[in-house]
């Protein structure tokens, strides 16, 4: 997982829906090479996850980026990741935490209310996402999402993990609110110059709102 010592907010990915991931594999390796990435979030449906990881995971560990698999474990013992990304309940992130501790990550996620995130808290995952991995449909950060994150990663030592907008200006938002983490999908994928670009350019934000808190 991201080394948390770093005094700047991170970036994750999270890969888009229904892709191929051998397609996909010159596209990540660039982006990934392109500025810090603490880690990608590999989804997929039941079909085709599996090919997914394994195509991604090594690229993703070329560069130093930790690869999770979303909410199978088996899949993610399979491939070789780094650990999961959980978001399907507190059993199967109970599940998680003890199959893969403490060799590998457990992230958790579908947090909705402040007493959601204690009682997910209680598991001691590696981190705490808030907000949805296909929440990116608005510029910025879904305000709820970011109210909690915030709140979170002022009251305990678990980080925590935000989802971002589909604009890269939206990791500002989360870097201003000392939120250890920030995801991005569309801002991305879909951006105009590419992949790589995105990331170049969202590190630059990072290290501009760091510079700026300093």
């Amino acid at each position: 997982m991201p080394n948390t010592d770093e005094i700047r907010c991170r970036l994750c990915l999270v890969t888009p829906a229904d892709i191929d991931g051998a397609a996909f594999r010159p596209l990540l390796d660039a982006a990934l090479g392109a500025g810090d990435v603490a880690s990608l979030i590999i989804t997929g449906g039941p079909q085709d996850l599996q090919l997914t990881a394994e195509a991604l995971v090594p690229v993703a560990q070329a560069h130093n980026v930790a690869a999770l698999v979303l909410n199978d474990t088996r899949i993610a013992g399979r491939s070789r990741a780094d650990g999961v990304h959980v978001d399907s309940g507190p059993a199967d992130l109970k599940t998680a935490i003890e199959a893969f501790r403490p060799d590998k990550i457990v992230g958790a996620g579908t947090i909705r209310t402040r007493h959601d995130a204690m009682l997910i808290g209680e598991f001691d995952p590696d981190y705490l996402f808030f907000g949805r991995l296909d929440g990116d449909n608005r510029p910025d950060i879904f305000p709820k999402a970011l109210d909690l994150a915030a709140w979170w990663s002022s009251m305990f030592v678990v980080p925590a993990m935000v989802m971002g907008g589909n604009t890269l200006h939206s990791v500002a938002e989360a870097a201003a609110t000392d939120v250890e983490f920030v995801a991005l999908r569309d801002a991305i994928w879909d951006h105009p110059s590419g992949p790589a670009q995105a990331v170049g350019e969202a590190n630059r934000i990072l290290d501009a709102a760091a510079r700026e808190a300093a």
